[in-house]
């Protein structure tokens, strides 16, 4: 079965759900270079009636510069806006999940009270994988249609568009949300005593003995390695944080770089913060993600490691946090 028939049954399938969710419009996009096509084989047909011949090398150069008026039009800006739309949804939808099995205080406990009366880690575990289908789905309907383009212009405007997404954190696979439900899987897997696998078929994800390195398998053979480094210390990222262009830092790191206090946290960092790894991206500390799965991993798997990390961490908040206050008093005495 074609990628097309597949994508349509699983839209099909989505739309009898309650939520909507946007998806990349393959077949539509699909049609118009289908059209594109048609074109262009005209063109070629009159102009070799006329007796304009042109070698290929020729021909290739010219389609990689000149733009093509029937695609360009719409094509490139609405797949970036259904790119956006996507990343936006599965973000927004992850989160949600996450946050029912993260959740603090009295909310948790409420949680786990009601997995005494009703199988909730198994309904959990359905829809982390559902997200990961729509995630995967989307991903391979959109890396097929831009290569399309690509072959039927004879360019490369699709793989400069791809790159592009990826420079402006629009692909999915970039999505920090994607190591948390890897370390979610991970989670429920330990927890569950190795049962969860079979709720997850077509997915596995590994963790490194180091914990440097996260795998995730997708189906279709679509393998993602993440480096869980801290670029600042250069060690495993210890109560991790993603900032909005989704590089992964320490928390404690992450608030040096961004001149604030531990104890203050990222949130508190200037809105003309830039990000430690690429000084060019501002503004990326506003919509700072922690990593509460990974951290509850790393947690359950480097027991020792992670203990050293959180007394270290919490000896220089303690620090820091004197040092503030000491600062804070010696302003309002006025010496």
């Amino acid at each position: 079965m074609k990628f097309g028939e597949i994508f349509m049954e699983y839209r099909q399938a989505e739309e009898g759900s309650d939520k909507f969710c946007p998806h990349v419009e393959y077949k539509r996009l699909k049609k118009v270079l289908k059209s594109c096509r048609a074109c262009k084989a005209a063109a070629l047909k009159e102009s070799d009636s006329n007796g304009q011949r042109h070698d290929d090398h020729q021909t290739s150069a010219t389609c990689q510069l000149e733009s093509c008026q029937l695609c360009d039009q719409n094509f490139f800006s609405e797949l970036k806006k259904e790119a956006s739309d996507i990343a936006c949804c599965f973000s927004s939808r992850v989160r949600r999940l996450l946050q029912l099995h993260s959740a603090p205080g009295i909310q948790r406990y409420l949680v786990t009270l009601c997995q005494c009366f009703k199988n909730d880690q198994q309904a959990m575990m359905q829809k982390c994988q559902i997200l990961i289908e729509y995630a995967m789905m989307n991903v391979i309907a959109m890396q097929k249609i831009l290569k399309k383009y690509d072959k039927v212009h004879c360019s490369v405007n699709g793989r400069n568009f791809k790159s592009k997404m990826r420079a402006e954190h629009l692909e999915i696979l970039q999505s920090p949300w994607l190591i948390e439900l890897g370390a979610l899987y991970l989670n429920f897997n330990e927890s569950n005593g190795g049962t969860s696998t079979e709720s997850f078929s077509q997915f596995s994800c590994n963790l490194s003995d180091t914990g440097s390195i996260m795998t995730l398998i997708f189906p279709d053979s679509v393998k993602l390695e993440y480096d869980l480094t801290c670029p600042i210390c250069l060690d495993t990222v210890f109560n991790p944080y993603a900032l909005g262009c989704g590089h992964l830092f320490c928390k404690s790191c992450a608030c040096t770089a961004a001149s604030v206090m531990i104890f203050q946290g990222i949130k508190a960092a200037s809105d003309v913060s830039k990000c430690p790894e690429f000084a060019e991206r501002v503004g990326t500390y506003a919509n700072a993600v922690n990593m509460m799965e990974l951290d509850l991993l790393q947690k359950r798997r480097f027991k020792q490691y992670w203990k050293e990390r959180h007394a270290s961490e919490r000896a220089e908040m303690v620090k820091q946090s004197r040092l503030y206050w000491d600062n804070q008093t010696r302003y309002a005495v006025g010496y």
